[in-house]
């Protein structure tokens, strides 16, 4: 897959969320923590966050990842919140054939405000990393029956 001509990854939209981060900061004393690196672009994500009837709330990031991972990681963050650990996993799942165009777009808020990373396939390891973060750090016993 290669960018069609024209095509603009780096959109104001795409940078505003990348600065966005900073309302959400990484409490490394909060309940749970985890991280997700990604093996292609060496982006890295930090999640941190509690767990109340099994639901994530806190949720705060750590984020070294270019501008797509870091919008990436703003829009996952800003809707993370009372989420469970199925949902996040269904919505990384559903990102993943996304990128790979086998699937819709995930349902998740603002996630069309990725669509232009699509073209771009050397971003795509960054896109997914907040969600695999806090993967890492949600207990199983968070999933959903």
């Amino acid at each position: 897959m290669t960018a069609r001509p024209g095509s603009v990854l780096y959109t104001p939209e795409l940078l505003k969320l990348a600065v966005s981060l900073a309302r959400f900061p990484f409490d490394r004393a909060s309940g749970c923590t985890g991280e997700a690196r990604s093996p292609t672009c060496g982006g890295r994500v930090a999640f941190s966050g509690t767990v109340h009837g099994g639901q994530i709330s806190a949720p705060g990031l750590r984020v070294t990842a270019c501008a797509v991972g870091q919008a990436a990681a703003a829009i996952f963050v800003a809707h993370a919140a009372g989420r469970t650990r199925g949902e996040i996993e269904a919505a990384r799942d559903a990102i993943m054939g996304w990128l790979a165009s086998q699937g819709p777009p995930p349902v998740w808020p603002g996630i069309e405000a990725l669509a232009p990373a699509i073209d771009y396939p050397g971003r795509h390891g960054a896109i997914p990393l907040a969600w695999n973060a806090a993967l890492a750090a949600l207990p199983k016993e968070t999933a959903d029956s």
